[in-house]
């Protein structure tokens, strides 16, 4: 039973984690480039400069392995009890995660090795005149936007047959969250799940000249927003600033955040950002020799400082103890009830499997992070209130705040005071 319990769990839940809460949200910080041509003179122009191969279709990202381990832990703990799965109970497909090859993500290079920018990159194809055109949408973060663009014109010879634009006012960026599905885009957009990971969003482009002559609006790209927005309200939640906290308790740094670092510092190989196998490309040489001598000395890490005297989540507690203790005897010591014997009375929780890692949504991350900067004083300061408890936590989440900012200056190097190394 214990077997039969784990495999429904495994299967129901999808093979790369669970999601963040559904909502919705527009991008106002990142710009939209464009490189077209005709036939293939676009891939090969691009092919010289991203970490990306453009001729092979886009793999999907690393599955979670943990999961995997749970079942197998269940499976192995089941068939030493003598349990076994029934056959007259059919098993739970997992739940499919669907990636279009028309989405994958990318960084470019300079002639260092060393990283301008993380882009989005997205492939239409259009029939022009004469023959066909294709066109790749560049979705880049707004801080690096220029600068890439300088890129490209720096690297368009004179006899290049692509045409670079910005289309940022033209075509407008957005996300959905808590959704595996990306089929079936309205007329107007390009959709795909997030080619890094599906935890961080379904991600789509309003390109279509339809939605202008329907949308009111003082320029190209509210109408679009507007659009994006009235068709959304319908099913999902408006979350913005989702991606931020997502992004960043996941450790995924991006744009001026990673300039001038190496490829594999910033997780770009965990990311499904870079090739190992294709050809020559603008910032080889570095990428390639610290993949082949397996040497990173530095990783882009989520951390989050707490103060000693903030009480940790109870969720996180429970998870925490139910992976040191193990899964039979963690649910014990969490889950058990005795009764007046003194006999352990189990709740029904029978193949119960934490996730491997504590996951809270976004607005509760977002509460944490609002603990952490002070911002949990009562609007009434009076002391008489009873908000005394209140002021003390706004003054040391200031103090802390302020240590931070005081040690965490740029270019400072951690330093153990122990050594002095």
């Amino acid at each position: 039973m214990a077997y039969r319990a784990a495999s429904v769990l495994a299967a129901g839940a999808s093979k790369y984690g669970a999601l963040w809460g559904r909502g919705y949200e527009t991008f106002k910080n990142r710009r939209i480039l464009s490189v077209s041509g005709v036939g293939d003179h676009a891939t090969t122009y691009l092919q010289g400069l991203v970490t990306a191969d453009l001729n092979s279709e886009p793999s999907a990202p690393r599955e979670e392995v943990m999961d995997s381990v749970h079942a197998l832990n269940a499976k192995t703990s089941g068939m030493e009890s003598g349990a076994a799965a029934p056959d007259d109970e059919p098993e739970e497909e997992e739940v499919p995660v669907q990636f279009t090859k028309k989405l994958r993500s990318a960084t470019f290079l300079d002639h260092r090795g060393r990283i301008l920018t993380d882009v989005l990159l997205w492939k239409r194809n259009s029939e022009g005149a004469d023959s066909a055109t294709t066109e790749y949408l560049i979705d880049v973060p707004g801080d690096t936007g220029d600068l890439l663009l300088a890129h490209l014109k720096q690297h368009k010879l004179r006899r290049s047959k692509i045409k670079l634009a910005d289309k940022t006012e033209e075509i407008t960026s957005h996300a959905v969250y808590g959704t595996l599905n990306a089929e079936g885009a309205p007329p107007g957009y390009i959709a795909g799940m997030d080619p890094r990971h599906p935890s961080l969003g379904m991600r789509i482009l309003s390109v279509g000249q339809d939605i202008l002559n329907t949308t009111e609006g003082e320029s190209e790209r509210a109408k679009r927003q507007q659009h994006f927005e009235t068709l959304m309200n319908n099913f999902f939640p408006s979350a913005p600033g989702t991606y931020s906290v997502l992004r960043k308790l996941a450790g995924i740094a991006e744009g001026t955040e990673i300039a001038s670092k190496t490829a594999l510092e910033c997780n770009q190989d965990f990311l499904n950002a870079i090739s190992f196998s294709k050809g020559c490309y603008l910032g080889q040489e570095l990428t390639a020799r610290s993949q082949f001598t397996g040497v990173v000395r530095k990783r882009i890490v989520p951390v989050m400082i707490i103060d000693t005297e903030m009480e940790v989540p109870k969720p996180w507690v429970m998870a925490s103890m139910i992976q040191e203790l193990g899964t039979e005897e963690g649910m014990d010591k969490i889950f058990g009830l005795s009764d007046e014997d003194g006999e352990k009375k189990k709740l029904a929780l029978t193949g119960y499997i934490p996730p491997p890692l504590p996951k809270i949504s976004a607005p509760g991350a977002g509460s944490i992070v609002s603990m952490m900067m002070g911002s949990v004083a009562a609007p009434d300061q009076n002391p008489q209130d009873g908000s005394e408890e209140l002021n003390k936590l706004r003054v040391q989440g200031e103090k802390l705040q302020t240590e931070i900012a005081e040690l965490a200056q740029p270019g400072t190097s951690i330093i153990d005071k122990k050594d002095s190394r």
